[in-house]
Parts: C-alpha cells; sequence; structure tokens
C-alpha cells in the first residue's frame, strides 16, 4: 500500500437546513484520512441531511454520511484501497477485505443505498459508479443532481 501524504482533489459538505441545500467546500486535508472527513463533517452540527462529497485524486469517490451512532459510507472503487489511505479507512470501518493487487476490476463498496432518503435510490448509484468513463467530480455532480443540490454543488466547484 502506499502511503500518500497530500492527496489532491476536494471534499464538499453539503448540509440541508430548514428544507434547503447548502455546500462548503472543507479543508483539502481532510482527503489524507476517513477520521478527518468525518470530524469535520460532524463539526457542522446541523440537524439536517449532511453528506460528504469526496473526489480523491481524480480516481475514485467517498461519500460519507453521518448518522446517529455512526457513519454511512460508500466507495465508488474497492480498489482504491491499494493505493489511499482514505480509501484504506472505508474498507476497515466496513471491515471489508481490500481486493487482490490482481484484480482489475472497479466495484463500489459500503452503503449503495445511503441518499435513498434523498432521492437517489441504490440502483441508480450503481448505476452512477459503474460510469468508468466520467471523471469523479462528474459523478458526483450526477448524485448532488438526483439529491436536490446539484446548483450549490456546482458553485462551490467553481470556485475552486
Amino acid at each position: 500500500m502506499t502511503l500518500q501524504e497530500q492527496v489532491a482533489g476536494f471534499a464538499v459538505a453539503a448540509v440541508r437546513e430548514d428544507g434547503r441545500w447548502r455546500c462548503d467546500m472543507l479543508d483539502g486535508s481532510v482527503l489524507t484520512g476517513l477520521d478527518a472527513i468525518i470530524t469535520a463533517l460532524r463539526e457542522l452540527r446541523s440537524s439536517g441531511a449532511v453528506v460528504g462529497m469526496c473526489n480523491v485524486d481524480d480516481e475514485f469517490f467517498v461519500l460519507v454520511r453521518p448518522v446517529p451512532g455512526g457513519v454511512e459510507l460508500a466507495l465508488s472503487d474497492a480498489a482504491a484501497a491499494l493505493d489511499y489511505d482514505v480509501a484504506a479507512d472505508v474498507l476497515d470501518l466496513l471491515r471489508t477485505e481490500p481486493p487482490d493487487e490482481e484484480d482489475e476490476e472497479i466495484w463500489p463498496e459500503g452503503n449503495l443505498s445511503l441518499l435513498s432518503d434523498l432521492g437517489l435510490p441504490e440502483e441508480e448509484l450503481l448505476l452512477i459508479t459503474e460510469e468508468v468513463d466520467l471523471y469523479p467530480d462528474e459523478q458526483l455532480e450526477m448524485i448532488a443532481q438526483r439529491c436536490g443540490f446539484g446548483d450549490q454543488f456546482t458553485a462551490v466547484l467553481e470556485r475552486l
């Protein structure tokens, strides 16, 4: 496993308060480990939904949703755990073994229904993860659109 000090990409927090969405960019340092992402999202202290959307090095994405008593996770490519600490952290928390290094297949891990109550059923999230011709930021934009905060998400990315 390659340890990564600085990781390219971005992390956006989507927060729903009083029926309205807002998106905020999280500090890029959270991409180094899952604990940092979870901590940053929990610090937002919202009574509504909070979803972390992370594009890691334009290779894969991670969805993080704090829930009472824990966190729901979805990783777009389990094989990323072989090269990225944050992906390995996700598999570790899910108690899932990483794939073999020879395995070239891409498959998601985690709770693919974590956004069902926000308008994105498990089947659709699976279809989005299977769109291997799309970059993770494009996949995350599709997810944001389906959940109802696409405009806010796009506005945050335009400030990058």
